[in-house]
């Protein structure tokens, strides 16, 4: 499984019978966007032995200077994911409430059709949602008015990152592949940071303001 979202301190899927978790170290367990690391948790000898081979032969040993930085982002994990969780909430709430937009995927909001399970198997929600605006100018136009928000594919870190997956993240997909795996036009990808949730809200209150219609 896929941990990187939620990170160790939100959920441990080991304990929900994962046998190997990964993690983009890159992310929230660096925090900083300044280093590049991945890691695998493995609860079976065998599978260990198999991942210790392929990074014995290719080399991928992680340098110095990114262990250092991200030992250095593992002290502030609390805090940052409690924040990012906090703000999170907050920007979901009021995307959910802004009459532009179409759609919000959070699974805290009681909306999202994996909310339940989402309570039942983790401590906290994080900083990673979406936002529908219904078309590709409209989704545009919020890119093109952020003043807080970075423009940045990458996820995780203390500033709040904005992205528009049909035409970053996902732009190598045929379209009709992007809309069969959920991605429009009008997606919008917020990792949302550690910033003062009113400056996020009201940043993304004038860009959104900025949208005909």
């Amino acid at each position: 499984m896929d941990n990187t979202f939620l990170s160790p301190y939100f959920q441990q899927p080991i304990a929900l019978g994962a046998h190997i978790v990964v993690h983009s170290m890159t992310k929230y367990l660096n925090g900083h966007s300044d280093c590049i690391g991945g890691a695998v948790v493995l609860t079976r000898p065998e599978d260990a032995e198999k991942i210790y081979f392929v990074q014995r032969s290719a080399g991928a040993g992680l340098a110095p200077m990114d262990c250092f930085l991200v030992s250095r982002g593992l002290k502030t994990l609390a805090v940052r994911m409690d924040r990012h969780n906090l703000n999170g909430m907050a920007v979901a709430k009021f995307l959910e409430s802004h009459k532009k937009v179409k759609r919000v995927i959070y699974p805290g909001l009681a909306s999202h059709p994996q909310h339940e399970v989402a309570k039942r198997q983790q401590t906290g929600f994080g900083g990673m949602l979406s936002f529908d605006l219904g078309s590709l100018d409209a989704a545009k136009a919020v890119l093109n008015h952020v003043k807080l928000c970075s423009l940045a594919e990458s996820l995780g870190g203390v500033e709040t990152l904005i992205s528009l997956p049909a035409l970053m993240t996902h732009a190598s997909i045929p379209v009709d592949k992007q809309k069969e795996i959920g991605i429009t036009q009008g997606l919008i990808r917020l990792s949302v940071g550690i910033e003062d949730v009113e400056d996020l809200i009201a940043d993304l209150d004038q860009a959104l303001a900025k949208v005909q219609g």
